[in-house]
């Protein structure tokens, strides 16, 4: 029978990553498309071989709850234990366990990435039997240190553990990795309070345990990142992300309408690009040749009928149907170019979408549409997303550069809220990534001249007005009305 246990504190509200963890744990953001516990909850099943985890809970448990239920779909039995005192800090996560734990168990923070890692080693380790095994980065800079603990080792036992240590003796960070004898309970009631927080530290317990006991370092191998801080939370997708990129596959996806004289040449310059997998055309009213030519050079191309008459209608089909990782739109008229996809790619790593902006004249070719009335129109309207969303600190200058990235994952999680159907799509896709607490990244592209017929929206100052009117309405009912 199968007695291994595991435990996940995941009971903190996660203020330091606020406003991200106002209406979810901390736990539960996403890492490459998983919330963090459900990554931690896969180590302990496939790498430690554990099917009975106690999870702490507290603040919005209720969201933990409904996402994982009794874990059967995850593979594991799922039992959920309120931390009712949370001033007692993460020691109280693990000791309103107590009555549930009668044999020794594995524990890993709720709130840590491990990728690559060699967690499979500790089942080897735990039987020999220690009172307890503590998880181990050699090679940690000083900052990881500080943010976590320091270990002293002597042979190859821990002697001695501090809290964020004022003083670094070597390079072991002290990870959230542990396994403990049933006796750890015992050590909590007699671990003395920290003189700087007051409380019974969960680094306090392992140090009284070190003086009295056996404890082993466990060196964790692969990459590692505590989650503690928003600008934590964006390495980690960036690690995530640039180890796996080379699997990620590419969608470039192209609304078109009677764009025969250009649209070969659009799709040779993205099919030719070693980054794009795929170039899907949404043609589904052009009386030209549109359909048969974007074909004949390679594109799969989506017809739907008469059904699907607007910008934002094509596009959201599009992404739809796709299965890839990535989706890039751009546009059919030639002004914008694959050059720029790498860049775009690379911030990817770092973001949940990225947006082009036009507003570099260095990079605008002599004779491209854009006036200064059309950038400083599509700048204001930028601005104006700033204000209304503060929170989020995003950056706008072109509410109207149609070139950007978004992850698929990301795109599911904000389609069912996408209502535009014209060149207001546009402004709404940033604003409900804002809204998902996601983040977008606005990044610099290439500006070309069309190679062929006119703007649908911004041909004249009479269009201009007429789609910024759309656009300053959606960006004002997505405010104050939904």
């Amino acid at each position: 029978m199968n007695t291994k246990i595991g435990l996940i504190p995941a009971a903190g509200r996660g203020v330091r990553v606020y406003p991200k963890t106002r209406t979810i744990p901390k736990v539960m953001l996403d890492i490459g498309g998983k919330p963090i516990l459900q990554r931690n909850i896969e180590i302990m099943r496939d790498q430690l071989g554990i099917k009975d985890i106690y999870i702490a809970i507290n603040y919005l448990g209720h969201i933990i709850k409904n996402y994982f239920g009794d874990g059967s779909k995850f593979g594991v039995n799922i039992t959920y234990v309120t931390n009712n005192d949370m001033k007692k800090g993460l020691v109280n996560s693990i000791y309103v366990m107590k009555d549930y734990i009668k044999s020794d168990f594995f524990v890993i923070l709720g709130d840590e990435i491990y990728v690559d890692s060699n967690h499979s080693e500790l089942l080897k380790l735990s039987s020999e039997k220690p009172e307890s095994i503590i998880g181990i980065k050699k090679g940690a800079t000083y900052s990881e240190i500080k943010k976590n603990y320091s270990v002293e080792i002597k042979g190859n036992k821990i002697t001695s553990l501090v809290e964020k240590p004022e003083k670094i003796i070597n390079d072991y960070a002290g990870c959230g990795t542990y396994y403990f004898s049933k006796n750890f309970f015992d050590y909590i009631e007699k671990t003395p309070k920290s003189k700087k927080s007051g409380i019974v530290e969960l680094t306090g317990v392992i140090d009284t345990m070190a003086k009295e006991s056996n404890v082993l370092p466990f060196y964790i191998e692969g990459n590692y990142v505590n989650v503690n801080t928003t600008e934590d939370l964006n390495y980690a997708n960036y690690m995530w992300k640039d180890l796996n990129f080379d699997k990620y596959k590419v969608t470039v996806i192209i609304p078109a309408l009677n764009e025969e004289k250009t649209i070969g040449d659009v799709i040779d310059d993205y099919t030719s690009s070693k980054y794009v997998d795929e170039v899907f055309v949404v043609d589904t009213n052009s009386t030209d040749a549109t359909d048969k030519i974007a074909k004949e050079h390679g594109a799969k191309v989506v017809t739907k009928g008469k059904v699907l008459s607007g910008y934002g209608e094509k596009l959201k089909y599009a992404m739809d149907i796709t299965k890839n990782d990535i989706i890039i739109l751009t546009e059919a008229d030639g002004s914008f170019r694959s050059k720029d996809i790498p860049k775009m790619l690379e911030y990817l790593k770092d973001a949940d979408m990225v947006i082009g902006t036009r507003t570099t004249r260095q990079m605008i070719e002599q004779g491209a549409n854009m006036d200064w009335f059309l950038r400083w129109g599509n700048l204001a309207l930028g601005k104006l997303i700033e204000v209304l969303w503060w929170n989020q600190e995003p950056r706008f200058t072109d509410v109207g550069c149609t070139y950007r990235a978004i992850w698929k994952d990301s795109f599911e999680r904000i389609k069912n809220n996408l209502e535009a159907k014209g060149p207001n799509f546009s402004p709404e896709m940033m604003i409900e990534i804002l809204k998902a607490k996601r983040r977008v990244i606005e990044i610099p592209v290439s500006y070309y001249m069309r190679r062929g017929g006119e703007s649908k929206h911004s041909k004249n100052k009479a269009k201009i007005i007429k789609t910024g009117l759309k656009m300053l309405k959606i960006i004002i009912k997505k405010r104050f009305l939904t």
